[in-house]
């Protein structure tokens, strides 16, 4: 016997797009952290911020795009499922904008402008403060950063749910 799969509306291009780009984004400023971390060459840390700065860029366009781009139907789930789903995008859209904001803050109250790939640099716009820069880094690696890996986990997760245990089809809305 056949099973007849539900028909399942894919996100437009440009949706599909913004998101895979800021998974490759937020993975290429991952590695670079890492990079710097265990080899302590300067150039991976400027990467890591030219990127994060990217990030930023992107998500405010992606959030332009959300905002003009209908979304296909929800796919049938439980009430607390979607209302989950929904927090957690959220969140994640506010994380990703959050996260090279207070990084850049970090960069600039510490006295330190922001080179972009060589193309031009993002001057230190404020004065100077080391406890401000503290407080930033703190916020950009002690409490953003952990939120991020938190909630991309469950949306990976719930994904993963959806295609192995649902078997709902939802991942193909995204490919």
């Amino acid at each position: 016997m056949n099973e007849v799969k539900p028909s399942i509306q894919k996100w437009p291009v440009s949706s599909r797009i913004f998101h895979w780009v800021s998974a490759i984004l937020l993975l290429a400023t991952w590695v670079l952290m890492l990079l710097y971390q265990n080899i302590d060459d300067k150039v991976y840390i400027g990467l890591h911020k030219a990127f994060g700065i990217s990030v930023l860029c992107w998500m405010i366009a992606r959030v332009i795009n959300r905002v003009f781009t209908k979304a296909p139907p929800s796919v049938p789930m439980p009430k607390w499922q979607a209302v989950i789903s929904h927090l957690n995008h959220f969140a994640l859209y506010a994380l990703l904008i959050a996260m090279p904001v207070a990084g850049l803050l970090m960069s600039v109250y510490g006295g330190r402008p922001v080179d972009i790939f060589g193309l031009f640099q993002i001057p230190v716009f404020v004065t100077p403060d080391r406890s401000t820069a503290r407080f930033y880094n703190d916020v950009h690696t002690d409490i953003i950063w952990p939120m991020i890996i938190a909630f991309t986990l469950l949306h990976i997760g719930a994904a993963l749910y959806h295609q192995f245990i649902k078997k709902d089809n939802l991942i193909s809305r995204m490919k």
